[in-house]
């Protein structure tokens, strides 16, 4: 079996980063798995391959990809996916975990950014963070992928959730206490975040400035938009269930 994770999940980057990673990367991890004579490739998906700027809610694997999505990421996550999907065959089994904001101890992507911006003043929320969640605890990921590894239906999605739903406020606030640290309660409306996003990435991209900048358009697209998943499928096709609580997960973090 082959376990296919590897991604660009940066939100701001050269402009073929997203492609050369996530479509190209993936494209020849598929070519070398099928020569190789691997029996089943597993890819870590995710929600956002269906983002085009809206909201989700109730959403179950059948909402359709958003291959020409105006955001990079979702934009070549959603091709990725599809390869994946298209590449499935009898001696070739192919299938798609998609978690939703994976957070727990070893993160070294979401919390770490959180604590630096509270840190240097630059934290706000986007409309006070009142947008609705699903989550992915990383044991609950791990869980499935090796559920993945024997079940499950070839060419097919599956979501892996936690249980519930939360607030953005809820969850990253909860993470930052679970961390020792409190966060602001400045925010900026949904429609604003947008604007300061599309403005500050022609700023950076036209003046070829360094860094990245304040804020992008996915950042403030992804914070600001709700996504309320359902992952009935695999509960039922793979066996899956959480094996930790938010809430245990969150104490779980306050000991680390």
């Amino acid at each position: 079996a082959v376990l296919h994770c590897a991604a660009f999940v940066e939100q701001w980057g050269p402009k073929d980063a997203w492609q050369r990673v996530n479509v190209d990367g993936t494209a020849r991890m598929l070519a070398a798995a099928r020569e190789a004579g691997v029996a089943r490739f597993i890819h870590i998906g995710t929600e956002a391959a269906l983002f085009k700027g809206q909201h989700l809610r109730g959403v179950d694997e059948t909402y359709p990809l958003a291959p020409r999505s105006p955001y990079p990421y979702s934009r070549t996550k959603a091709q990725a996916e599809a390869l994946v999907r298209e590449a499935n065959a009898l001696d070739f089994q192919t299938i798609v975990l998609r978690p939703r904001f994976i957070w727990g101890p070893g993160d070294t992507t979401l919390l770490p950014t959180i604590e630096a911006m509270a840190a240097s003043g630059q934290f706000m929320w986007i409309d006070h963070g009142r947008a609705r969640t699903s989550t992915t605890h990383i044991a609950n990921l791990v869980c499935a992928i090796e559920l993945a590894l024997t079940k499950g239906f070839g060419g097919q999605p599956y979501f892996i959730l936690d249980d519930g739903v939360r607030t953005m406020r809820e969850m990253i606030s909860g993470m930052a206490a679970a961390r020792g640290f409190t966060l602001p309660d400045k925010s900026a409306p949904a429609w604003l975040a947008d604007m300061l996003g599309f403005l500050f990435e022609g700023v950076w991209r036209l003046c070829a400035l360094k860094g990245e900048p304040p804020l992008t358009r996915f950042s403030a697209m992804i914070l600001s938009r709700e996504a309320v998943l359902k992952d009935d499928k695999a509960r039922f096709e793979m066996g899956y269930a959480p094996v930790i609580s938010v809430d245990s997960g969150m104490l779980e973090l306050r000991k680390r």
